[in-house]
C-alpha cells in the first residue's frame, strides 16, 4: 500500500511537471520570457514642423510618444493621429510649456523628454521671458518627474552672430552669438534661444539633469503639417522671389527629416554631451539660386541680391563624430519643392506677391 501511495505521488509530480513544461514554464520563467514594455517618451510642441517628423520617426523606432499641443483639436494638429503607428502608440496632451502644472501629466511615465516647443507671445518684448520660462518649466517638471534624459532644441541663431568672431575660423559648439549685439539690432528670436539654451545648459550643471541641446539653422525639407513654417517660406520665396532684396550672405541649411535623426540619435547615445550644431550644407545665396535654377528652371527665383560681408562656417564634426549622416543639399531642395507642388505653395496669387518671412529681412525692408 505504501508503495502504491508512494508511486501515485511520483506520477502526480511528473505530470504536473510535464502540464508546466507544456504551459510554458512557471509564472516566473514566463515573466522573464516577457518582451519589456516600449519605451515611452515625450515631445513637447508635437505639431510643428521638426516635431511632427521626430515623432513619426519615433513612433517607427517603437516609441511610445506623449505629444503636448497647446490645443489637440486643433485641425491643424489632425496630421499627428494619421502617422503610421500612431493609433495606440501616440498620446496627445493639451499643455502649454508656460504653465508648469499642465505639463506633469504629459512626462508622467516617460523615460526622456525632447523640448521643442517655443511660445510665440504677441508682444516682441516678452520673447525672451516665454522662451525661459518656458524651457525652465519643462526642465523643473522632468527633474521631479526622474527623467532619464533631456533633448532641447536650441538654433544656430545661439551660435552664429558674433561680430568679433573670427571669419577664418570655423564656428563650433564653443562659439555663442553676442546677446548685446542681437538686443542692438532688434533680434529678439536670437536673444531668446541665446538666453534660454544658456539656462538649460546651467540648469543641467546645477541639478545633474541629463540635458543635452541641439543647434539646427534655417530647416529644409517635406511638409507633414498643413501649416508653413517661416523657414519653408524662406525657401518659398527665393524660388518665387518677390519684391524684398536679400543678401548673399552664407546661409547653413539642414533637411528636417536630418534634425529629428539628430535629436534621436543624442537621446539614444549614452555619450552624448552638451551642445551639438546641426548644419551639414552652407551655401551662398546666389550659389543657392543657382543651383535650383539647375534643378528646376522653371521658376522666377529672387533677383534682388545684395553683397555681403563674408561669414565664418559652422562645423558639425561632434555631431559626425557620434554618427550622424545628413543628406545632400540637392535631396532636400528636391524634395522640399515637390512637396511645395503637390501643396500649391508655389503658384503665383494675382495682386498678392510673395514676401521674405520678417526675420530674414534687410533693414527698410518691411
Amino acid at each position: 500500500m505504501k508503495r502504491l501511495l508512494v508511486s501515485s505521488i511520483h506520477l502526480d509530480k511528473s505530470s504536473t511537471l510535464s502540464a508546466i513544461r507544456v504551459n510554458g514554464g512557471t509564472a516566473e520563467q514566463r515573466r522573464r520570457k516577457m518582451p519589456p514594455p516600449p519605451p515611452r517618451v515625450c515631445v513637447t510642441g508635437g505639431g510643428g514642423f521638426i516635431a511632427s517628423w521626430l515623432v513619426k520617426l519615433l513612433l517607427s523606432r517603437g516609441y511610445v510618444v506623449h505629444a503636448t499641443l497647446r490645443d489637440p483639436s486643433d485641425p491643424k494638429n489632425a496630421h499627428l493621429m494619421q502617422l503610421d503607428k500612431a493609433p495606440g502608440n501616440l498620446h496627445l496632451f493639451k499643455a502649454d510649456v508656460l504653465d508648469y502644472d499642465t505639463l506633469t501629466p504629459a512626462v508622467e511615465g516617460c523615460e526622456g523628454v525632447f523640448h521643442l516647443a517655443t511660445p510665440v507671445p504677441e508682444d516682441k518684448s516678452e520673447v525672451m521671458d516665454a522662451a525661459v520660462k518656458g524651457t525652465l518649466n519643462v526642465l523643473k517638471v522632468c527633474s521631479a518627474a526622474k527623467i532619464h534624459k533631456v533633448v532641447v532644441l536650441s538654433s544656430v541663431a545661439a551660435v552664429d552672430f558674433d561680430p568679433n568672431s573670427p571669419q577664418d575660423k570655423l564656428k563650433d559648439e564653443s562659439c555663442w552669438s553676442d546677446k548685446e549685439f542681437c538686443k542692438e539690432n532688434g533680434d529678439w528670436y536670437s536673444v531668446a534661444k541665446i538666453t534660454a539654451e544658456e539656462v538649460a545648459l546651467e540648469y543641467a550643471d546645477k541639478t545633474g539633469l541629463n540635458v543635452v541641446t541641439v543647434c539646427p539653422p534655417l530647416v529644409f525639407g517635406p511638409l507633414l503639417q498643413p501649416t508653413v513654417n517661416t523657414s519653408s517660406k524662406f525657401l518659398i520665396y527665393v524660388i518665387k522671389g518677390g519684391p524684398d532684396a536679400m543678401s548673399n550672405r552664407l546661409w547653413p541649411i539642414v533637411d528636417v527629416r536630418d534634425v529629428a535623426d539628430a535629436l534621436l540619435l543624442l537621446y539614444e547615445k549614452k555619450e552624448s554631451l552638451g551642445r551639438y550644431i546641426c548644419s551639414p550644407n552652407q551655401v551662398y545665396t546666389k550659389d543657392l539660386v543657382d543651383l535650383l535654377k539647375k534643378m528646376h528652371p522653371e521658376y522666377n527665383y529672387v533677383n534682388k541680391i545684395i553683397d555681403a560681408d563674408p561669414k565664418a562656417p559652422l562645423t558639425s564634426k561632434k555631431l559626425v563624430d557620434l554618427g550622424w549622416v545628413p543628406r545632400k543639399l540637392e535631396e532636400t531642395l528636391a524634395d522640399s519643392i515637390e512637396c511645395y507642388e503637390k501643396a500649391g505653395l508655389l503658384q503665383d496669387v494675382a495682386g498678392r506677391p510673395f514676401r521674405l518671412p520678417q526675420l530674414y529681412r534687410l533693414a527698410g525692408d518691411q
